[in-house]
């Protein structure tokens, strides 16, 4: 059965909680926007797999899920179509409905605009997070044991993903482009960065550069993807 349809409140509270990229609680909603997520609107976030919301002491702190992001890219992708009235309400579609703008010329996603500076990866910030510690590249397998290939067959967004879930060592662990391009076969080099480039839009999939990059040898270099002006080193999928 699809999902019922999001209400404009309901719809504003979750652009809040992807703005803020982290658990949040009512009474900071409360210090901070003046709003909190209750009633009605919590219930049909927390039915729908939007929000994950626990109690905090006398109060709920809210998250966002995996749909809950990917129904925020929709709302920039496709814009917010929920009732709303008022120069505020019009605001808010203006200004998310203008984002996919943004989006495109830099080539980035919504988890690279709106993430967290400790949580976006070596490539944001050098100290690695705490559930997701990131070695350097150059300390990196560049030649990992032999792992079945994926088949040539398969599309390309297929091949990159099950290469790097060969190459993962752990749920979301950055693996560099030097160790994954080897295993994507004969597949053209202009094709892989095309899809890559198509892949940063995901909600799943984060593409960063190294952040030291006195460590990059030659290789990490080429095995880059430029976009927009950054050459990015490494790569995310499952955030």
């Amino acid at each position: 059965m699809p999902d019922k349809p999001l209400s404009f409140s309901a719809t504003c509270a979750l652009l809040i909680l992807m703005a803020e990229d982290r658990e949040v609680s009512n009474p900071e909603l409360k210090e901070k926007y003046g709003v909190t997520v209750t009633g009605k609107e919590r219930t049909t976030l927390n039915d729908g797999g939007f929000v994950t919301s626990r109690r905090t002491g006398r109060s709920f702190s809210h998250v966002l899920t995996d749909k809950g992001w990917h129904h925020a890219s929709e709302l920039v992708r496709d814009g917010i179509s929920a009732p709303g009235t008022g120069v505020a309400a019009a605001a808010v579609k203006a200004l998310v409905g203008n984002l996919q703008r943004h989006i495109d010329r830099s080539e980035t996603s919504l988890a690279e605009i709106f993430g967290r500076e400790e949580d976006l990866g070596p490539g944001v910030n050098e100290a690695s997070t705490a559930e997701t510690p990131a070695e350097p590249i150059a300390q990196q397998s560049i030649a990992p044991p032999p792992i079945e290939r994926v088949p040539a067959s398969e599309d390309i967004e297929t091949l990159i993903r099950k290469a790097y879930a060969q190459l993962a060592d752990k749920p979301y662990a950055w693996v560099s482009l030097t160790r994954l391009r080897p295993r994507l076969g004969n597949t053209p080099r202009d094709e892989v960065d095309a899809t890559l480039r198509q892949m940063i839009g995901l909600p799943d999939v984060r593409l960063v550069p190294e952040s030291n990059q006195k460590m990059l040898t030659d290789e990490d270099r080429g095995a880059a993807v430029v976009i927009g002006d950054q050459a990015k080193h490494l790569i995310l999928i499952g955030a």
